[in-house]
């Protein structure tokens, strides 16, 4: 069997938001659909590990704001890969509270949802969370980001967390400088295209990034990088 007919199954890029006790926290997910028109119902699966996870469960209440293309990697990153049990996601981040209590999101979303809990269905390391639409809009004309988009063009990961997430299968070593992948995000530094926006020109070996230089994904330092087989 081909593990590659999975990539062909057809995804958007949102940021899933939710609030305990006063608290907000918010993830991206890749599965999120709409259920039915009539009441307009939307289906998300999320990780149990994940603590957006939790404030969902307890809150019975969450936004889902639908990413534009242009979204910044670093944004993506900040609620993709780090955990919000560490970090305040929301610190430097535009967002309003909905009717329903949770933080909408509006930096770099093209449109919100905002949800009610209605059902909840358990899928092994998954819940299916469906929920009844109480508010929406659309804030901008950009494209919105579909996952294809942000894999080949972006050339973004799935957190091992993520449902669709897929081990990458080893690739034929080919002679050329080293790139390197971080063991965090998946982001693959290739020093043939270097980071510019982060100080690294084009055609600098990973080896003389300067000490302090990080993932532009997902913050990690150069210590969590491997050498790509």
């Amino acid at each position: 069997m081909n593990k590659e007919a999975f990539r062909k199954i057809s995804y958007g890029l949102y940021l899933v938001s939710s609030v305990q006790d006063g608290k907000f926290n918010g993830q991206i997910a890749n599965s999120m659909f709409q259920v039915t028109s009539e009441p307009s119902t939307i289906a998300v699966s999320i990780n149990k590990e994940n603590l957006t996870h939790s404030y969902i469960k307890a809150s019975r209440v969450f936004s889902v704001s639908i990413l534009s293309e242009e979204a910044p990697m670093t944004f993506i990153g900040l609620f993709g890969f780090k955990s919000g049990r560490d970090v305040d996601k929301f610190k430097n981040v535009q967002y309003r509270v909905g009717k329903t209590g949770a933080p909408i999101v509006m930096d770099n979303a093209v449109a919100y949802l905002e949800v009610k809990l209605i059902q909840e269905l358990e899928c092994g390391s998954h819940t299916i969370f469906v929920g009844e639409v109480v508010d929406y809009d659309n804030l901008g004309n950009d494209p919105p980001m579909t996952y294809a988009y942000y894999h080949t063009v972006r050339k973004g990961k799935a957190p091992k967390t993520a449902p669709s997430y897929q081990a990458e299968e080893p690739k034929a070593v080919v002679a050329k400088a080293a790139s390197y992948v971080c063991s965090i995000c998946g982001y693959v530094y290739d020093p043939a295209a270097g980071e510019p926006e982060h100080g690294a020109p084009a055609g600098t070996p990973f080896e003389d990034l300067p000490d302090d230089w990080t993932c532009p994904v997902c913050g990690a330092d150069k210590s969590h990088f491997e050498r790509e087989a």
